[in-house]
């Protein structure tokens, strides 16, 4: 433990920008977290502000957000769009780090998806048509048979869903927390001004 706490404040000492302290614990997560070091929590909430939560994976990030794929017509995607802001949060236990995000949603170019949906395995391009996300489903049975429905109807190439989409969490708040002895925690918050700048605090753990 000493040693990560180590070079978490060296880290934070060296860089002013949340997003390449956020590159380095990323690269450091792929390489001791046994599954999926980009999974992250998604939280967002109804207008009438009624929350839930779900892991999505992160698949790219810089200055102008943190981009996941989805259906847009699941429970995540309408709220987003009817409220959108949301939060995130990545934790790596083998780490013992988290970094939390807040921030503005913006839904992401059909050009951009359709470049990331044709990377996709087949099987998962083929889940997306079969799965009318997070509607009510009668059986295992009736989900396979939507999936053979589909193989059959898409022998070839297969095209994106229209309602598959990709959204993009802009951050305006990012911490970054390490843990350390006795609960004394590490915990570094950026946040971004209008003019896009980024200021740096210090919080009690």
């Amino acid at each position: 433990m000493a040693d990560g706490s180590e070079r978490v404040g060296l880290q934070i000492n060296e860089v002013s920008d949340p997003l390449e302290l956020f590159s380095r614990w990323m690269e450091d997560a792929k390489l001791s977290e046994l599954n999926d070091p980009n999974a992250m929590s998604l939280a967002t909430a109804t207008p009438e502000g009624q929350p839930s939560v779900r892991i999505v994976l992160l698949k790219r990030y810089d200055a102008n957000g943190f981009a996941f794929y989805t259906n847009g017509e699941s429970r995540k995607g309408d709220e987003l769009r009817a409220n959108p802001r949301a939060a995130l949060c990545l934790h790596w236990k083998s780490r013992q780090r988290q970094v939390r995000i807040e921030g503005s949603i913006r839904e992401l170019p059909p050009e951009d998806v359709d470049l990331y949906f044709k990377r996709r395995h087949r099987m998962s391009q083929i889940g997306a048509w079969a799965s009318q996300q997070s509607r009510p489903l009668s059986s295992r049975e009736e989900l396979e048979a939507r999936t053979a429905e589909f193989e059959e109807k898409f022998p070839g190439e297969v095209p994106r869903p229209p309602y598959w989409t990709g959204f993009s969490v802009r951050p305006e708040r990012i911490e970054f927390w390490q843990e350390r002895d006795f609960r004394l925690h590490d915990r570094i918050v950026f946040t971004r001004d209008p003019e896009a700048e980024w200021t740096r605090q210090r919080l009690y753990p």
